[in-house]
């Protein structure tokens, strides 16, 4: 069991005198606040604030960091508060134990609700301090460590937990010796039999492999040492978790992804990194499309080191090469930055940038995702990257996940640019914003200044950002739209009441707003709008002399003297054309109100709205703006004769007639006759009219109408 007394000595190799005592006296504080309470196990509590401090000092972490260690479960366990801990060892600690007690608060449990809410938690501890993190994990790792004593559904929850969450976590901050530890205990959680055979199955082929690895070692060893490269060259075992997933995704057996030879070459500068990549590649030939310089281009997490696979003799041989430095922040991580501290680290600080600029990303998509569902949707993205490293036109490398798009790397850029995307070229060609981007393309992003991103963007994108990004902005365009419909709609009933909504005092509105509850004016014009409130009622109460009220004793004049609701187009989100009828410019139509969607534009003599015409709470009259551009789609039926390029000749009359087809199909009536359907884009009747007229001047039309359903 382990002692304060050997950590003390353990930390002497890298803290100074003052700063073991305070971990020390944190010790002594901790062990008397847990007096007489015990884990499941039957052992004293305070063996498990000591084991998550030893966790920290193989990662070398500062004595702060220990003595929050130690104290992590003081103030909720024993009801010491956070101001005693904040007197007795100062500032900084007490609020890494209040951090991190918080955190202990939080239980993933099964809702997806509660999950993405205390994630969120979460997000803001490791904003405040990032240290908070790295000492939950430790204290996770040693819960994993001793599940035993816990119930099977209790272990499994746990477990699920850390795979879910903590060890994506750990991977992501550059702690590969802690993630990789963490995988394997939940997967043996969760699987104990897999887990077994898997382990079984290892230790069997460890004993058929040892001649074959020794033979590869010593080879690489005599081949460097003759070339005067001082090398550390160690075997590399494979992980439970990870073969298990590989078996899974690549859906091989375990022989074959045990039939590889891995190994690491530890060297003593970067330039003998790629001296050593020369020499192996020398002995032995490379894979195509294995090899890959992190080196170069470090990953999301900061992981630097040079892969390549070669062909042994009848077996493939997997290396990693880096050197010292980077093997420590491999296996540390963020960590690396407490560990370096004392001399001057260009990777340790960059692994310190790389997880502040994550964290400071993680509270950016905090405050842009609507709900905490959306937020955790948008994390587990970015917890998982397979990345690929892209260059901008000037040289600049970005990395994104697997699959990411031009407009994932427009947005990776800055925001305002993802919003103002039109096109892109990829590798100096114009290219679709949904083509999936590869490791090395160099992407051009052409952007409009009135440009806005487009809702079909949400079906490929995949990084967070790009999701977070479009989706608020649809949202802040969808309350503006709703907002001036909203208005729009109130001013043509005030205006039917014989009002202006100049005229209402400020007092009378207030009035109105409190009975409606709506928190301001704009608010309540952004419900009537979206359909939520009637503009009739609330004309009716803005125009009322006493209280507002739901009661329908105003007179309403509906006058055809005054102006409809001008309509000059339909291509936003509360502005909506039925699929009903499809009406174009030169329809008569109607606004009809849907509650929560905004306004739908039917046509007058659509069936669907017999029952609304004269309901002026559901109903209102729209005329169309002069002068619209947009096109519009129109449902045609075509009865044609069955003759050779007869199809050909429609086509061809619909582009005369400057419209465009948008779908066609065509169904065999009879052996005489055949009906073509047509969907068009026209710009409004009078288009539509000289399409017609186009298509029943060919010889095979034998009659044409257009289909409102």
């Amino acid at each position: 069991m382990p002692t304060i007394d050997a950590l003390a000595e353990r930390l002497k190799t890298y803290l100074d005198n003052h700063h073991i005592n305070v971990v020390r006296r944190a010790f002594y504080y901790a062990e008397q606040a847990h007096e007489g309470q015990y884990r499941q196990s039957g052992e004293p509590y305070i063996t498990h604030p000591l084991a998550v401090a030893n966790l920290l000092a193989d990662l070398q972490l500062d004595h702060q960091c220990l003595a929050a260690a130690m104290l992590h479960d003081v103030i909720e366990d024993t009801g010491i508060p956070k101001d005693a801990l904040s007197s007795q060892f100062g500032e900084s600690i007490a609020e890494l134990v209040d951090g991190v007690s918080k955190l202990t608060q939080i239980e993933f449990k099964s809702k997806a609700e509660a999950q993405a809410e205390n994630f969120q938690k979460m997000t803001l501890a490791m904003a405040k301090d990032i240290r908070v993190i790295l000492v939950k994990l430790a204290d996770r790792l040693h819960n994993m460590r001793t599940l035993g004593p816990l119930k099977p559904e209790k272990r499994r929850r746990i477990a699920t937990e850390t795979l879910d969450i903590y060890a994506p976590i750990a991977n992501r901050l550059g702690i590969h010796t802690m993630c990789v530890e963490l995988e394997d205990l939940g997967f043996q959680a969760m699987f104990p039999m897999r887990a077994k055979y898997i382990q079984e199955a290892v230790r069997k082929l460890r004993g058929t492999h040892y001649e074959i690895i020794e033979e590869i070692k010593h080879k690489l060893e005599g081949k460097l040492k003759e070339r005067g490269l001082s090398v550390r060259i160690q075997g590399r075992e494979k992980h439970l978790h990870s073969i298990y997933q590989k078996m899974k995704a690549k859906r091989r057996s375990f022989h074959d992804i045990m039939d590889v030879y891995a190994f690491r070459i530890i060297t003593d500068s970067v330039d003998s990194c790629y001296r050593t990549l020369g020499v192996v590649h020398g002995m032995y030939k490379p894979v195509p499309g294995r090899f890959k310089d992190y080196i170069a281009l470090p990953k999301a997490n900061g992981y630097q080191s040079i892969h390549t696979t070669l062909f042994g003799s009848h077996v493939n041989i997997e290396i990693q090469i880096r050197t010292e430095e980077m093997d420590k922040v491999a296996n540390s991580g963020i960590a690396a930055h407490w560990v370096y501290k004392s001399a001057t680290s260009d990777l340790a600080d960059n692994q310190q940038m790389r997880a502040q600029k994550w964290v400071k990303d993680l509270m950016e998509l905090r405050e842009r995702a609507d709900d905490s569902l959306e937020f955790i949707e948008h994390v587990k993205i970015d917890l998982f990257p397979d990345e690929i490293y892209i260059f901008t036109p000037k040289g600049r490398i970005m990395e994104l996940p697997g699959g990411a798009t031009p407009v994932d790397f427009a947005y990776a850029i800055h925001t305002d640019i993802g919003n103002s995307t039109v096109a892109c070229r990829i590798n100096k060609h114009l290219a679709s914003l949904s083509m999936p981007l590869k490791s090395g393309q160099t992407v051009e992003i052409i952007t409009a200044p009135g440009a806005k991103p487009n809702p079909g963007w949400l079906n490929f994108v995949v990084t967070g950002k790009a999701k977070s990004n479009i989706r608020h902005y649809l949202k802040q365009q969808r309350q503006s739209e709703s907002r001036e419909l909203g208005r729009r709609l109130l001013k043509k009933n005030l205006q039917a009441f014989g009002k202006r909504l100049d005229d209402i005092n400020e007092q009378h509105k207030e009035k109105v707003l409190k009975h409606n509850q709506a928190s301001s004016f704009d608010r309540l014009l952004e419900e009537i709008g979206l359909g939520s409130r009637m503009a009739y009622i609330v004309a009716r109460q803005l125009v009322s002399d006493g209280e507002p009220t739901e009661s329908h004793d105003m007179e309403y004049r509906e006058d055809d003297n005054k102006p409809s609701l001008m309509v000059e187009g339909a291509d936003g989100q509360v502005l909506n054309l039925a699929h009903c009828c499809k009406p174009i410019p030169g329809d008569p139509i109607v606004g009809v109100i849907n509650r929560g969607a905004g306004l739908m534009i039917h046509s007058e003599t659509c069936d669907k709205i017999k029952k609304f015409l004269h309901d002026p709470e559901h109903c209102i009259h729209l005329t169309w703006a002069k002068n619209i551009t947009d096109e519009f789609s129109v449902a045609l039926r075509v009865e044609v004769e069955r003759q050779r390029g007869v199809i050909a000749e429609i086509a061809s009359a619909v582009t005369m007639a400057d419209g465009n087809i948008e779908k066609i199909n065509v169904e065999e009536q009879n052996a005489r006759l055949s009906v073509v359907s047509l969907i068009i884009k026209v710009q409004g009747r009078i288009h539509l009219a000289r399409v017609m007229r186009r298509l029943r001047h060919l010889l095979a039309v034998t009659s044409i109408s257009r289909v409102k359903h």
